[in-house]
């Protein structure tokens, strides 16, 4: 994985309003139109404004844009995300998936142990002395 890829990945996910831009791209596709109506709501920028921050999503890979007649339509680049995504993993407990795989493995035991002997695992009544 290049280091610069994710350089650039970060760096133009830094700033908050690209990074809103992103989260209305989430679900679904969107329009130049809207995305500059949102920012504009929630930011107060322009449209040359926000046509400069979705450039540096566009230059960055983040999101890709097509054309569909008049209308700019703007859509997130998962495999570019990914580039993060694989960076970030180093960071993560490296254990906390084969634990977890470990825990239902142990869990798959007990319940055959149970089928085969429903006494097994029951904790024995105490006598009161």
């Amino acid at each position: 994985m290049s280091t610069a890829r994710v350089d650039l990945v970060l760096a133009a996910l830094a700033e908050p309003v690209r990074r809103r831009l992103l989260e209305h791209l989430a679900g679904a596709e969107r329009a130049a139109g809207e995305l500059v109506a949102a920012a504009h709501d929630e930011f107060g920028i322009s449209q040359p404004a926000t046509s400069q921050h979705l450039r540096v999503l566009r230059e960055a890979g983040v999101v890709a844009v097509r054309a569909d007649g008049p209308r700019r339509l703007y859509r997130v680049e998962p495999r570019t995300l990914s580039v993060v995504e694989d960076w970030l993993a180093a960071f993560l407990d490296p254990f906390a998936q084969p634990l977890d795989a470990l825990e239902t493995e142990l869990a798959r035991g007990r319940r055959e142990l149970r089928r085969r002997d429903p006494s097994a695992g029951r904790v024995p009544e105490q006598s009161a002395s």
